[in-house]
């Protein structure tokens, strides 16, 4: 007998909470059950209904806890996993001073096999289970991030980081060296088992104008895959960009006039944006990412996510490990709420449970195959302890409903709330 039978409180969603009222396309159940068989979720309902269809299957009670979608992470660095919480930076001083030393030493393969490891341990240890990662400019990098995955049945999105400018000698690619390598990664590795492939320019200011068209025609060879870089993460950079390409309309022109601009593009951080660039980015429909904890850390501004939201534009939510200042997507869940209160905002749990698996897995896209408790989703599940420290359980003995039940836990918890992690419809 493959079919487990999970039971505990449920939560899943018919749409999209930033568009719709979170009430009409929010599903809780207290008395949830998911079946899970052959590494897929069959049906999701209620426990008595289904112990009653499927009485042979093995029972897993998880009592109270929350059974949810594995937390998707879409923008993250692997590399950088040892140079996490470094001190002190602004953005090019932090990629100068920390980033690029440490990417250097990725080159050797056992050393990037170590970080991948221990990045993807770590992850899965907050309930993480589909990253999109960018890698080194060493092809070692990609090939230890998807080894590694492999192994632990992950779906992850990874590429090649291309910068052939601004750089260290040890990171810098040609133009031929990065159309190449990438275009050898993608045959080796998109869509083998659960392996997403995505074109990878760092962004703008450490590539040349060649480089990026080089990059573009290389996604329009293979538009399967997703495309993802950096966008208007801070003004220096902003201004740098400007200086770099002046004759650029905006940051997201360096990116459009050459082929990178399109429906599977995702770009991380994208807090200054302009409105033609808004305007740009949903009518191709873009993702951006939102990466509070990095934005904060770095000091890089706050992101509109209600302003973009409304502008109908893709949204993801990431760590940013290791400018990010933690791998857990509850503390990331907990930083974008306190960011939107700082622009006068206030989201409600379900759009930040929403925005942390379906949205993030939307824009990667990878929806409907996983971030959703939905029959045929692939089996990747997190379940929640909501009452996982003393602290949080005080609170839960006081909460009127749900939602005052889970938002202590998007708000103080850890892995220490991380009950049980599945890939792939196997318990880690």
């Amino acid at each position: 007998m493959n079919q487990n039978l999970l039971l505990g409180q449920t939560l899943r969603f018919d749409g999209d909470p930033f568009q719709s009222p979170w009430q009409e396309v929010t599903n809780h159940r207290h008395d949830g059950a998911v079946l899970i068989d052959d590494g897929h979720i069959l049906a999701v309902g209620s426990r008595e209904k289904l112990l009653a269809e499927f009485p042979e299957a093995n029972i897993i009670d998880y009592g109270n806890d929350l059974i949810m979608p594995g937390f998707v992470d879409a923008h993250v660095h692997y590399p950088q996993t040892a140079i996490i919480a470094s001190w002190g930076k602004r953005l090019i001083d932090w990629l100068n001073s920390y980033t690029f030393p440490e990417e250097m030493r990725l080159h050797d393969p056992t050393y990037a096999g170590e970080v991948a490891n221990s990045y993807l341990d770590i992850a899965l240890a907050h309930g993480t289970t589909t990253m999109a990662s960018f890698c080194t400019t060493a092809p070692s990098s990609v090939n230890a991030y998807f080894e590694t995955a492999g192994k632990r049945g992950m779906r992850v999105v990874g590429g090649k980081t291309c910068m052939d400018r601004n750089a260290p000698a040890g990171l810098i690619d040609t133009v031929q060296r990065a159309y190449d390598e990438s275009k050898e990664l993608i045959d080796r590795w998109h869509g083998k088992g659960r392996a997403i492939y995505a074109i990878t320019p760092r962004f703008s200011p450490t590539s040349t104008a060649e480089q990026l068209n080089t990059l573009g025609a290389l996604w329009s060879e293979r538009p399967e895959c997703l495309m993802q870089t950096h966008l208007s993460e801070q003004a220096e950079e902003i201004a740098w960009v400007q200086d770099l390409f002046p004759s650029a309309r905006d940051y997201l022109d360096t990116y459009e006039q050459y082929g990178l601009l399109g429906a599977r593009g995702v770009y991380g951080h994208s807090i200054h944006l302009k409105s033609r660039e808004i305007d740009k980015l949903a009518e191709v429909g873009a993702a951006v990412v939102h990466c509070p904890t990095s934005n904060t850390f770095i000091g890089s501004g706050l992101f509109d996510l209600m302003g973009l939201a409304k502008a109908q534009v893709g949204l993801g939510l990431a760590s940013d490990v290791g400018g990010g200042s933690s791998f857990s997507m509850l503390r990331t869940m907990a930083a974008a709420y306190e960011v939107a209160q700082l622009k006068g905002a206030v989201i409600h749990p379900a759009q930040l449970m929403w925005l942390a698996t379906e949205g993030s897995a939307k824009a990667l896209h990878l929806e409907g195959l996983i971030g959703k408790l939905g029959p045929g989703i692939e089996a990747d599940i997190c379940v929640l302890n909501l009452n996982s420290t003393s602290a949080i359980d005080q609170r839960v003995k006081n909460a009127n409903n749900f939602w005052e039940s889970l938002f202590p836990t998007i708000m103080m918890g850890d892995d220490r709330a991380v009950r049980q992690v599945w890939v792939a419809g196997k318990a880690v």
